[in-house]
């Protein structure tokens, strides 16, 4: 698989029949792809699913595991990947054994582990985490002594922690970054985030401080924004407070990319409100009820910048006016492998040999 792939693929369990799931897994994911081995502990059902997007740079990976120990043993050092692969455990409680330390991580823990040693991972009841598998060299370059910091514990109350994992999740599924130049940056973005995460403390983080933090600050304040725009008394003060930075801070951050905290809430009501419009099952709701549901407390404001917007009143979007218009995101495929079989099990498969 090629980065210039840009699907986000996901992977179950639940596709595959249990009596077989860690036959199948073993030797077609982890053994194959990621030269792992895994057995699941504590006499419970191995449950698993991982969605990863392959960047230019760095691979990430959102997992969620049932009980399970995962080692990388010597028969598979042999492959001679040096990768660093910075983990951050979202859910659950997991134990990491590499270089005669053994790390506890709890919720909202960070570690970084490498890829050319002999490791053990256990983790200890059902959990997810968040893991960015990124070059040993491109780390290097902005980190410096970067071995020093593999197998150190970094404590859930990091800020830079929650702003990696807030910048990057939305990136699994990201439209944006069907252009290189996005994709660059996004890159730029997560080592710069991973590198201040390990405290990087020189030029280099002087200037992550500088791109990368502004950046995830945004993305985060945009997620907030996108999940709780329905709430009629969401303002920019709610929102810098839920993300502890100040309002006219949070007003320069959109300010950076030429609109206002009012122009992106605005356009996320609208946007929902189409979809809702177009939503068949919707088809009995009163318009009325739907510019409320979305977030809007005077109707009419809500059919006057939804007709500036789409060209159209809600009523004849609702109705399927041909004049109404709507620039529809691409969405990017999100594909289940049903089987080993499949040609996605076996790309992925081929991934790292």
């Amino acid at each position: 698989m090629n980065s210039d792939d840009l699907s986000t693929i996901r992977f179950s369990t639940a596709d595959l029949a249990e009596k077989d799931r860690v036959a199948i897994w073993r030797e077609q994911y982890v053994r194959k792809a990621l030269k792992l081995d895994i057995e699941p502990i504590n006499g419970t059902a191995f449950e698993c699913s991982v969605m990863f997007r392959m960047l230019p740079g760095v691979q990430i990976m959102s997992t969620a595991l049932s009980s399970v120990r995962i080692t990388r043993g010597r028969q598979f050092l042999a492959d001679g990947n040096g990768d660093l692969i910075f983990i951050i455990n979202q859910s659950g409680t997991a134990t990491a054994l590499a270089r005669g330390r053994e790390i506890m991580l709890s919720e909202g823990d960070g570690l970084l582990m490498s890829a050319s040693e002999v490791k053990v991972f256990d983790r200890h009841s059902h959990g997810g985490s968040l893991s960015f598998r990124v070059p040993r060299s491109a780390l290097s370059k902005i980190v410096g002594g970067i071995d020093d910091s593999v197998m150190q514990l970094i404590p859930k109350g990091s800020e830079i922690l929650k702003l990696l994992a807030g910048y990057a999740a939305p990136l699994l599924n990201e439209v944006t970054l069907s252009t290189p130049e996005f994709r660059c940056t996004a890159v730029n973005h997560l080592l710069d985030l991973i590198a201040l995460a390990l405290g990087a403390t020189d030029e280099s983080a002087a200037l992550a401080n500088g791109r990368a933090l502004p950046a995830a600050r945004l993305k985060m304040a945009k997620s907030y924004i996108i999940a709780n725009s329905h709430q009629r008394c969401l303002s920019v003060g709610t929102v810098a407070a839920q993300l502890g930075m100040t309002p006219r801070n949070l007003q320069r951050l959109f300010a950076s990319e030429g609109t206002t905290f009012s122009e992106f809430l605005l356009a996320q009501r609208l946007s929902r409100a189409h979809r809702m419009l177009t939503e068949p099952r919707l088809a009995q709701s009163a318009v009325a009820t739907i510019a409320y549901d979305v977030g809007f407390s005077d109707l009419s404001y809500f059919n006057r910048t939804f007709k500036r917007c789409y060209g159209a009143t809600p009523r004849a979007v609702r109705c399927g006016d041909p004049k109404s218009t709507e620039t529809k995101a691409r969405q990017l495929a999100i594909r289940r492998v049903p089987n080993r079989d499949a040609p996605e099990w076996k790309a992925f498969a081929a991934l790292r040999g």
